[in-house]
Parts: C-alpha cells; sequence; structure tokens
C-alpha cells in the first residue's frame, strides 16, 4: 500500500500513470504513482492525445477544471471505497 501522488489519499493500491503516453513514446518517461481511481478518471476524461498535449504534469493535472473537481471529490473517499469509473460524454461521442 501506498499513497496516490495525484490526490494525496493514503493507504491505497496504486498503478503507474505514464505522464507521457506509453503510445506516444513515454515508455521509459516520467511515471506516477496513482490511486486506481485517479489512474481511471484519467483515461475515462482524456484521449491519450490529449493526455500527451496538455496533461504531462502532475501540476497539469491538478490544474484542469473537470480533473480538479473529481480530486477535490476523491479525496473524501475512504480509501477502500470501490470507486466505478464511466467514460465522460465527450469521450464516449468521439469513439
Amino acid at each position: 500500500m501506498s499513497f496516490c501522488e495525484l490526490c494525496g489519499r493514503q493507504e491505497v493500491e496504486t498503478t503507474v500513470h505514464h505522464l507521457i503516453p506509453k503510445e506516444m513514446g513515454g515508455t521509459f518517461g516520467p511515471t506516477a504513482d496513482l490511486c486506481r481511481p485517479c489512474h481511471k478518471q484519467i483515461h475515462a476524461l482524456y484521449s491519450n492525445q490529449e493526455i500527451y498535449t496538455r496533461l504531462t504534469t502532475l501540476k497539469e493535472l491538478r490544474a484542469d477544471d473537470q480533473l480538479s473537481r473529481y480530486i477535490k471529490w476523491i479525496r473524501k473517499q475512504p480509501p477502500k471505497k470501490m470507486i466505478r469509473t464511466k467514460k465522460s460524454n465527450n469521450r464516449r461521442n468521439r469513439n
């Protein structure tokens, strides 16, 4: 167990998020340890192209309007709570 570098919650299971998507050349680039809900939320809201062009640092992720509202909410959730994540309407309509 560790802590999420995005939301700051403690004692959560983390996954490795490539700040530059692997398909855009970020395989060996910088990474961040994120809790599963935060990691899933990023990919539910944004395509890899969007992440690559404007969300390549934790600071940029935290400053994003949609994601900052989510972070404010998730910080209040218990670490063991299972969070359901849905693709945003924008992402759903583009595919």
